[in-house]
């Protein structure tokens, strides 16, 4: 195994940086302050600026010329209120990185700092991608159209995701590698039905929208369980149904807002058009009209199976096997790390931050989210130790 003492020294640092993240939550696309501590912080650590104007990006470059390695980092936080009482918590109300992602940034910072004192190890340069809103509406693919992969062109990205959801790596300190499909994509689904309102005692002389959409809702759960192959992963959810104007008045119109996942193009599309038809067949079968509007979203975040790989190999050959867990599922949820994946080899990678510490069993979300600090060095070293290794292979 590699020596990692020189790696563990920085610990401090990044725990400094995570926390004054943490204080100073953001969210969505503009982080005016998270992005001006990003770059005070790599202006310290002899990182170039590149001046983007989404987002941070910064480059170290080696001693000779060669190829471009990226590591990328989100920046985000969550409107959610803090509930974790920590000495650093949120100093914003309604604010808080429930996620993990101030953590992100402060391991990327770290990554940074090692690779700033290791020129002379490698060839070529490595690419601090850090980006805004992963939450939302994502900001990956503007820093991708904006040109982030370009001038010097980047040849593999790897990121890291902390947290204690993955099966065989939520205990602090286990690398956590997945082959294929990583997390889903996810899409929007919006549906208006529209019926005849009327008095509550004469349904006769009405259209009833909350029946139409109560029989719309149980329909639209058959796709998975009946049409799907039981082999697939796909999931319909509506999480959000409103309409009416009392208790003895039948609803004129009702709206539901829901979301879909899947891990291919296959189950996506088949999903994303089976939904259309059912709610609209459903509504008229009731003498009712239904407007169906899907958005698109991030696609399946998929890893490069020859990238996640040899980094694997890494990690392996800086802890052991036995820190290095193969994930044995994939997480429904969605990551815009995604859009990077499409475009260029790479792997999103995850760092447990579960210990017995009963403070870090909670999910993420939720207001009382926190994580195990003394790993963070290893997110840090993997993907430095990395950056090297493939540099070097090029």
């Amino acid at each position: 195994m590699i020596d990692t003492a020189m790696f563990e020294a920085l610990q401090g640092d990044i725990v400094t940086w995570r926390r004054a993240v943490h204080r100073r939550p953001e969210t969505g696309m503009a982080l005016p302050e998270t992005c001006a501590f990003v770059r005070r912080a790599m202006s310290g650590i002899g990182v170039k600026d590149l001046k983007a104007r989404t987002g941070v990006v910064g480059l170290i470059e080696g001693t000779r010329p060669g190829k471009c390695f990226a590591i990328r980092a989100d920046m985000d936080a969550l409107p959610i209120q803090e509930d974790t009482g920590l000495s650093f918590a949120s100093e914003k109300p309604g604010v808080m990185h429930a996620c993990g992602h101030d953590a992100h940034v402060a391991m990327a910072l770290g990554a940074a700092k090692i690779l700033a004192g290791r020129r002379s190890d490698f060839a070529g340069s490595v690419k601090f991608i850090f980006q805004p809103d992963e939450e939302s509406s994502g900001g990956a693919l503007p820093m991708i159209l904006e040109g982030v992969l370009e001038n010097p062109s980047v040849g593999a990205i790897l990121a890291c995701h902390v947290g204690n959801i993955w099966p065989n790596a939520r205990r602090s300190g286990v690398i956590g590698v997945r082959f294929g499909p990583m997390m889903a994509s996810c899409d929007g689904l919006f549906i208006r039905v529209k019926g005849k309102g009327g008095h509550g005692a004469m349904p006769h002389l009405t259209v009833d929208s909350v029946l139409v959409a109560a029989h719309i809702v149980t329909s639209l759960q058959s796709i998975v369980s009946r049409e799907i192959n039981p082999t697939a992963c796909g999931v319909v959810t509506i999480g959000k149904i409103s309409g009416g104007f009392a208790h003895n008045v039948i609803a004129p119109e009702v709206v539901m807002e829901g979301t879909m996942r899947s891990l291919n193009a296959e189950t996506r599309n088949y999903l994303n058009r089976r939904l259309g038809e059912i709610a609209r067949s459903v509504a008229s079968a009731m003498r009712a009209e239904a407007e169906v509007r899907i958005e698109e979203g991030y696609p399946p975040a998929t890893n490069h199976p020859g990238f996640t790989r040899f980094f694997q190999g890494v990690a392996q050959e800086m802890f052991g096997a036995g820190w290095v867990g193969e994930i044995s599922e994939p997480c429904m949820g969605a990551e815009d790390m995604a859009y990077f994946l499409e475009r260029v080899p790479g792997a999103l990678f995850t760092l447990g931050t579960q210990s017995d510490d009963p403070r870090t069993a909670y999910p993420h979300h939720n207001p009382r989210f926190d994580i195990d600090e003394s790993v963070l060095w290893k997110g840090a070293a993997v993907m430095a130790e990395t950056a090297i290794a493939w540099l070097a292979t090029q």
